[in-house]
């Protein structure tokens, strides 16, 4: 029995869990409008110069170069599409993160941005900062239902260096994916039957 819940938990580091706390991020150059004016409205129609995969919290910083690529550097971003842009400068971007977040009634987190960004949370908007805005902290309570829901945060950098986005978005658990509950399904189903089929063999029996 030990060797078969072993195998059972090797199964199942194998298998792993997804991250559910993975936020797909796009970014738009040059749409001072938008970047001015970070709204999930004013989040453009086409086809974002850059895509990335990034995990929260959130966390990114300008540095001297003040380009795309130094600040998804900064936050550990994944790029998917666009490394070409990488070089190019941050004035008038506008970013859009998508990905969900598990939260309580009541809850308070802290924001820090230089310039605007909007957070909509389950359809509820949380915060409403979208214009130009120094370097600093804000604080905002949660005042939506608990449980799990996907946030659109869109952020600005319109008005110069530094760029600056920190925010401690709640992490969601940590989820088996369907391809993995399948696996998990089949590994404990192949742990069974090998445990009735050493159970059923009959053993011999000296005369």
């Amino acid at each position: 029995m030990k060797k078969i819940i072993g195998s059972a938990i090797a199964l199942l580091s194998m298998c792993g869990l997804a991250n559910a706390n993975t936020v797909q991020g796009s970014i738009w150059e040059n749409v001072p409008g938008a970047a001015g004016d970070a709204t999930i409205a004013n989040t453009p129609g086409t086809a974002p110069d850059v895509t990335f995969n990034v995990s929260t919290p959130i966390s990114f910083d300008s540095g001297s170069a003040y380009t795309i690529g130094e600040f998804l550097t900064s936050g550990g971003a994944s790029v998917l599409t666009g490394s070409g842009e990488l070089g190019h400068t941050l004035d008038n971007t506008f970013f859009q993160f998508l990905g969900s977040v598990s939260v309580t009634n009541g809850q308070t987190f802290t924001v820090g941005h230089d310039d605007g960004l909007t957070l909509v949370i389950g359809g509820l908007t949380v915060i409403d900062l979208p214009g130009g805005h120094s370097p600093g902290d804000d604080t905002v309570t949660y005042t939506g239902p608990t449980g799990t829901f996907a946030f659109d945060l869109v952020y600005g950098e319109a008005f110069g260096a530094p760029a600056q986005l920190h925010i401690d978005l709640p992490l969601t658990s940590s989820v088996p994916e369907p391809s993995t509950w399948a696996m998990l399904i089949l590994g404990f189903a192949g742990v069974g039957f090998m445990a009735y089929r050493r159970k059923s063999k009959p053993r011999l029996i000296a005369a």
